[in-house]
């Protein structure tokens, strides 16, 4: 129990005004009981006084010394905000020297009327003047929705639930807009849930919760305004079709979850076969390639093993020219000595006979001597023999170098491809 003594004069008659008070003690008692505050007046022009009791009644706190200058009257339990919504408003005795904690707002009348709104920190109020009407948190706090049966724009009945965020701006407006301006915004935010379930469909709701919670806000912020509150936000939990929907739905995910199954079976097959065509098609590119580097190869190797025998008879021909032009320097240098030319129609005999052998075979022109034993004429017909025999010669190598440019231009065109 507390308490304190005031000193008061009387100014008229009806009219005492107070001049000082100090808290006399405190006593450890349980402060359930209604607190006392003796009130000492006086009169000016005489010692004697007179001593009044007077008692503010208050509800129960916590026991303690200083608890008469406690913040709060209503519970801080988790239940809290619910007694807080059912028991508004919130108010506070005035123990004349108050204190508003950090975060709250303390709404003073005097003589029934608005007299100041006093924010954190402490103020002296007068008693019996003055009343601490209301206690207002403006700390942003959390409303929870319970949940609402709605009908969906497509005639589906569903179940949906939310926490509406909200914050006093105005404490006011919020003592004074409304009787319960909390309780009053629920509601509110009920009946605007409903409304905006109303204008969609089921998939557009399950889809788009953004979208819904914004249009739930800017429903109840127009209204919120009126009563001093600030709609910070506000947040679907739960959206719950009933049975038969809830039912179809399952179906439909099963469904879903089927044809996806089956739509990557099937693009899986389809990576398979694109994966084994395209192995098949390098397989045999590199095959063909092969076998062109193969082909290659031998027209390579053919061109070179002509080139080299057609060397080799050039060379063959070009040493053999060179023996016959030494062997008929020879026979020349033999024909101008005594008996060289009898030598000389002896051995040219032995060739001619041999020549005329292989010209049978390898021409069709043929010369013949009407002298034999003449040896200058048989010279001459020699000759002609060899020009027939290098004739011969030279369209074997004319067969063999068009054969060689044949293979050329083929290896070009390869090349070209």
């Amino acid at each position: 129990m507390c308490t304190a003594s005031v000193r008061t004069w009387r100014a008229a008659p009806g009219i005492t005004l107070l001049t000082s008070y100090k808290v006399e003690s405190f006593t450890s008692r349980s402060l359930s009981q209604t607190p006392s505050i003796f009130l000492t007046s006086s009169f000016a022009s005489s010692p004697s006084f007179s001593r009044r009791h007077y008692s503010l009644d208050r509800p129960s706190s916590p026991s303690s010394p200083l608890s008469l200058f406690s913040s709060s009257s209503y519970d801080s339990s988790p239940y809290g905000q619910t007694l807080e919504i059912n028991q508004w408003p919130i108010q506070k005795t005035n123990t004349i020297l108050n204190i508003v904690p950090q975060g709250k707002r303390m709404v003073v009348e005097r003589f029934g009327k608005l007299h100041t709104i006093h924010e954190s920190g402490y103020f002296f109020a007068v008693p019996i003047v003055d009343r601490i009407a209301y206690v207002i948190d403006i700390r942003e706090r959390a409303l929870d929705i319970v949940p609402q049966s709605a009908i969906t724009r497509d005639n589906v009945s569903v179940e949906v639930s939310g926490n509406l965020f909200v914050r006093v701006v105005d404490p006011e407006r919020a003592a004074y807009g409304a009787r319960n301006p909390l309780y009053s915004v629920m509601m509110h935010a009920q009946s605007a849930m409903r409304a905006a379930i109303g204008e969609l469909e089921l998939d557009e709701i399950l889809h788009n919760r953004a979208g819904l919670n914004t249009l739930i806000k800017g429903s109840l912020q127009e209204a919120a305004v009126a009563w001093g509150l600030e709609v910070r936000r506000y947040e679907l939990t739960e959206i719950t079709p009933d049975d038969q929907i809830r039912i179809a739905m399952d179906k439909q995910a099963a469904a879903e979850r089927d044809k996806r199954e089956q739509v990557l079976r099937a693009e899986g097959d389809k990576r398979r076969a694109e994966l084994t065509s395209e192995g098949i098609k390098i397989s045999l590119k590199n095959e063909s390639e092969g076998k062109l580097i193969q082909i290659t190869n031998e027209a390579e190797a053919e061109k070179l093993r002509i080139m080299k025998e057609a060397e080799g008879r050039a060379e063959a021909m070009r040493v053999q020219a060179i023996a016959q032009a030494e062997a008929i320097g020879k026979i020349a240098e033999q024909l101008s000595k005594v008996g060289g030319e009898k030598a000389a129609a002896l051995a040219l005999a032995k060739e001619y006979v041999n020549m005329y052998g292989e010209m049978g075979s390898k021409s069709n022109t043929m010369f013949f001597q009407e002298r034999p034993g003449d040896a200058k004429s048989l010279v001459v017909q020699a000759m002609a023999a060899m020009k027939a025999m290098n004739e011969v010669e030279m369209e074997r190598n004319d067969e063999s170098s068009n054969k060689v440019m044949t293979l050329m231009g083929n290896e070009n065109d390869t090349d070209k491809q």
